[in-house]
């Protein structure tokens, strides 16, 4: 009897998300629950945003190093090692005991561990790559892999590249302009017509610099009644947001503390977004241009996500260090006509590919022998 599939990573939302879809899929070729196994972090999110699945889940622990000099960081550094050796430990023991018939790797800090004893213990090895540039774990583990799924264009003979997968409730969105006009209908209040709708969205914390520049954006659109602009400004910074809210008279401002990204993308006509991998690949899945901020100081892994989309046209780049509300207005003024709009969604509809977890699985399954 073949052994189980092993899917490893988590942290963020931004490689849950994809873990579980991947493991939908599998689930829908016929792969029972029992089947599969999750292993993440003890310090990450996925206790909270895996606690409904069916399928089992291992926690480590372990955090990520930190790149810095200095006595705090040293000792931060130290106990990540601790965790990190224990996280080893655990994994070890666990990949002897389950023989899984395949391990797939997601990345970060979360997945280091078990990759780790994968190869320690020849079990095959499939490295899931969202980010333009991979992280640190998965360039270690790539001469070791049996294949690679990559979100973006690679030379690696080993590379297949399937798209970042998503859930299916994003991937079933309906972005044709009847279903857009109603999402804004039956939104309360709704949307008036003929409103830019204007989505900003930097994850479930926010971004203070995005935040800043968004609420300088809104005091120079006061007077505007074409605009609308949803600003979803996460639980760190709500309440700074809404106390620095300009009054408005013809700008529909709507500030949030967080947003049902299914809601939002069904409505919206551009986004200001960081560029992180789930959130490009929702944004050129389902053709929505954008103005993204690249989060720095992440070993330029958003910038070059964000420059894979620009380059295509389906985006304009600003930096986080030059995001200003006046930077903000100058670059959507050059987007928001009709058919820019038109031909920017088009463009990043290139890179989109809302088959990704099918492609996933099926490399998946051919490694593990199940196809």
């Amino acid at each position: 009897m073949a052994g189980p599939i092993v899917i490893t990573g988590g942290g963020t939302g931004g490689h849950i998300f994809p873990m579980e879809a991947v493991a939908d899929q599998l689930r829908a070729t016929g792969i029972d629950a029992s089947d599969l196994r999750f292993v993440g972090s003890r310090r990450g999110q996925e206790s909270t945003l895996l606690a409904t699945s069916d399928v089992a889940i291992t926690l480590l622990p372990g955090r990520g190093f930190r790149r810095a000099f200095g006595l705090d960081a040293l000792i931060q550094n130290l106990g990540a090692a601790v965790s990190l050796s224990t996280a080893l430990i655990i994994a070890m023991v666990k990949v002897r005991q389950w023989r899984p018939s395949v391990v797939v790797s997601f990345g970060g800090y979360a997945s280091f561990a078990t990759a780790l004893a994968a190869v320690l213990w020849r079990r095959p090895l499939v490295l899931v790559e969202l980010d333009a540039e991979p992280g640190a774990a998965q360039r270690l583990f790539t001469r070791f892999a049996r294949a690679r799924c990559c979100a973006f264009p690679s030379n690696d003979p080993k590379a297949v590249v399937t798209g970042t997968p998503l859930r299916e409730s994003i991937v079933s969105i309906d972005r044709a302009p009847r279903s857009i006009a109603v999402a804004r209908a039956s939104l309360v209040p709704p949307i008036d017509d003929g409103r830019v709708v204007v989505v900003v969205m930097t994850g479930s914390l926010g971004s203070t610099r995005v935040n800043h520049a968004v609420s300088e954006l809104a005091r120079l659109w006061a007077h505007r009644r074409d605009r609308t602009l949803l600003h979803v400004a996460g639980r760190r910074d709500v309440e700074m947001v809404r106390r620095d809210a300009p009054p408005t008279d013809g700008l529909d401002y709507r500030i949030l503390e967080f947003g049902d990204m299914v809601e939002l993308w069904a409505l919206c006509d551009v986004a200001i977004c960081r560029a992180g991998a789930s959130t490009v690949a929702e944004l050129t899945t389902l053709a929505i241009p954008s103005v993204l901020v690249p989060l720095p100081h992440m070993g330029d892994h958003q910038l070059k996500n964000a420059l894979v989309v620009v380059e295509s046209g389906g985006a304009r780049l600003v930096l986080d260090a030059e995001c200003s509300g006046a930077k903000l207005d100058d670059v959507l003024s050059s987007m928001t006509t009709p058919e820019t709009l038109v031909s920017m969604g088009t463009a990043a509809r290139t890179l989109g590919r809302r088959d990704a977890a099918q492609r996933i699985a099926h490399v998946i399954a051919q490694t593990s022998g199940r196809s």
